[in-house]
């Protein structure tokens, strides 16, 4: 048996698939004042921006998936276990510049926690594994860098 906030996250996961990205389908999924945290990166989203991740990933990974592994329904609060699939053939901008596509398979943990209200999502929280998600996309830590920069600190 599907309850209305199962139906309203599974509609907001599939508005974020690759072979349907409907962006706006998804903003419209939340409540007036809905707030979707990217938990890891520290990051938030309100309003006509709610759908920034999805547009990202999309732009990223344009055959993006998620794999929905565990699906749990406590009342209106949803928790899934699930891997952000896909290809990277889009451009991943840094604050150092662009990192060109490399073709490589993402596979990225993540767990997401959906609160609903009223039919609307009121917040939806998101911790991808970012980390792998970075190895993934050959980003390796720099920590040559960061001894040097904590020996002068110390210093």
């Amino acid at each position: 048996m599907t309850t209305d906030a199962e139906a309203v996250v599974r509609a907001a996961y599939h508005a974020a698939e690759g072979s349907t990205m409907d962006v706006q389908g998804f903003i419209d999924l939340f409540a007036e004042d809905g707030v979707f945290n990217n938990v890891v990166a520290g990051e938030t989203y309100r309003g006509e921006h709610l759908g920034d991740q999805v547009a990202f990933m999309g732009k990223l990974a344009p055959d993006v998936h998620r794999e929905l592994h565990r699906f749990h329904v406590l009342g209106n609060i949803v928790s899934v276990e699930l891997s952000i699939r896909g290809t990277f053939i889009g451009p991943f901008e840094t604050p150092a510049g662009v990192i060109q596509p490399t073709g490589a398979k993402l596979d990225i943990p993540t767990a997401d926690f959906w609160y609903i209200e009223d039919g609307k999502i009121k917040e939806f929280n998101c911790y991808v594994g970012l980390s792998v998600m970075l190895a993934q996309l050959g980003v390796r830590p720099d920590f040559a860098s960061a001894v040097t920069a904590s020996t002068a600190a110390a210093s």
